[in-house]
């Protein structure tokens, strides 16, 4: 009989990743589908201006865009910064991609929030809409927009900061080594 442990059964209780790597690891991915998620609003955003200003539809069938739509289009940045702080967890781009995102990001949709009050008032009010996206009233649907939008730059913030809170207690850990 072989004495315990020389069969090589005695190492996993030493084969442990770190809990910050674990967490990074996990924040990461939650984040890239947060991004990705923004990337197809975005497009659809971009699609929707193009098709406006290009008029290849009539402006019965999809409105001009409103006006916070146009800051809004620099929000992609501040998503592909935070994509680039990935590689090798630079944390300083990954700071410049959460008070950007604040900016290019939130700072418009509270802005477009704002601007569409009236119209979305005479809309429930009095049932007049004098702009559509494919039939549907346009303030409606850009409503829905910055509420989805909201709710995935809020979560991407989250986890940004939650992520940059791990990539620190690495950072310490090195540190005290």
């Amino acid at each position: 009989p072989r004495p315990p442990g020389p069969d090589g059964s005695d190492f996993q209780h030493r084969e442990r990743v770190a809990s910050h790597y674990q967490m990074s690891v996990t924040l990461k991915s939650e984040i890239k589908k947060l991004i990705y998620t923004h990337v197809i609003i975005w497009l659809l955003l971009m699609a929707q201006m193009c098709v406006g200003h290009l008029k290849l539809l009539p402006h019965d069938q999809v409105a001009m865009p409103y006006q916070w739509e146009y800051p809004y289009l620099l929000s992609i940045l501040p998503s592909l910064m935070g994509l680039l702080s990935f590689p090798r967890n630079n944390i300083s781009y990954l700071v410049l991609s959460m008070i950007s995102t604040g900016l290019f990001s939130v700072a418009p949709l509270i802005y477009g929030a704002m601007e569409m009050f009236p119209m979305a008032q005479q809309l429930y009010r009095h049932g007049k809409a004098y702009r559509f996206i494919f039939g549907f009233s346009a303030v409606s649907v850009m409503y829905l927009v910055v509420v989805v939008a909201a709710q995935v730059h809020g979560w991407q913030l989250y986890y940004s900061k939650k992520l940059l809170d791990s990539w620190f207690t690495s950072t310490q850990e090195k540190k005290k080594k």
